[in-house]
């Protein structure tokens, strides 16, 4: 009986060992602190750059109440965080324009990962969608942070897009400065054959209505969104930088892969932007409302790679568990 009890004494030890791991290790190799974040709780339009070309009416707010225009919480919001930040172009000007926005003098070098949460919000109704409604959210890495990026500009950066609607030939976009009219249809830096929303790789994402709030503020907000396309709904959008790979995903579906060791950057800042896809503004009323990009929680995190699973990290503590067992036995 006394061997037994010994046993099970020793049982419990390596139990409470293998939870030690669990509890103590694993969350702080899991959860690495982030270089950067920014929820726009707080108003913090001073710490922002924004580049505009000044070709047409664009627009930079850091601290818009998304939930005016019927929007609900972005999914990685904490409770009660209403506020994102709001981009705009070419409106009312007619001039085929964009901007992009920078965290004023960050620098994020070797291997990161940038996360956000992302919505593009045009005017309905839906899927033929309003006037002027094709529009383009833009995201990217490696600029200096001064040089405004978007599709009619100069190149400093690798950057993504996509069109909310779905209305353009090329709905899923990637440039840099190798291409910096675009990568086309068929390079091996895409995942699907095509960068347009019918293509059957994009089929997951789309058809789907605006959310009821914004319906009743707008009545034109019915009908359902194009399958394959971006808009009307919350986006997590994953970067991840691991040595000369650059891989860009939206909801956990790879969109694009890029060597980057041969290409020349601006600097090492993220970006944000949205752009028109042509020189034509919208005649809608409530273009002002209803046209815009939306992101929010941003968060920038190093070495991705060198951060195990969890389930990586527990096996560990289990086999540790078993060797420890294992030399028991046989002592």
């Amino acid at each position: 009986m006394l061997l037994a009890g010994a046993h099970i004494h020793r049982m419990r030890f390596h139990l409470v060992f293998a939870y030690t791991i669990a509890v103590l290790v694993l969350p702080r190799a899991a959860v690495a602190d982030p270089l950067y974040f920014e929820d726009f709780e707080v108003d913090h339009t001073a710490g922002w750059t924004v580049n505009d070309p000044g070709l047409s009416d664009a627009t930079a707010n850091f601290f818009f109440d998304y939930t005016t225009v019927g929007i609900p919480l972005a999914p990685n919001s904490a409770p009660g965080g209403v506020h994102g930040m709001q981009l705009q172009a070419n409106l009312n000007g007619g001039v085929f324009s964009g901007l992009s926005v920078s965290p004023t003098g960050e620098s994020f070098t070797g291997d990161y990962i940038l996360t956000f949460d992302w919505w593009a919000n045009f005017n309905g109704p839906f899927p033929d969608d309003g006037s002027g409604s094709t529009n383009l959210s833009t995201f990217g890495i490696g600029t200096s942070g001064t040089e405004p990026q978007w599709p009619g500009g100069t190149q400093d950066s690798l950057w993504f897009g996509a069109t909310g609607d779905g209305g353009s030939a090329a709905d899923w976009r990637a440039y840099s400065t190798a291409a910096p009219v675009g990568y086309p249809d068929g390079d091996p830096v895409f995942a699907a054959p095509t960068r347009n929303s019918s293509d059957p790789y994009y089929s997951g994402l789309g058809g789907v209505a605006a959310p009821a709030a914004q319906t009743a503020l707008f009545p034109q907000q019915i009908g359902l969104t194009a399958v394959g396309s971006a808009g009307m709904a919350w986006h997590q959008v994953t970067i991840i930088r691991i040595g000369a790979s650059v891989t860009w995903s939206v909801d956990g579906l790879l969109l694009s892969t890029v060597d980057v060791g041969a290409l020349a950057f601006g600097g090492e800042n993220i970006f944000f932007g949205h752009s028109d896809t042509n020189s034509t503004s919208s005649t809608d009323p409530n273009d002002v409302a209803l046209l815009f990009t939306l992101i929010d929680n941003v968060r920038v995190e190093e070495n991705p790679a060198a951060v195990p699973e969890p389930a990586t990290l527990f096996m560990l503590g289990a086999g540790l568990t078993a060797v420890a067992l294992r030399k028991r036995r046989k002592a």
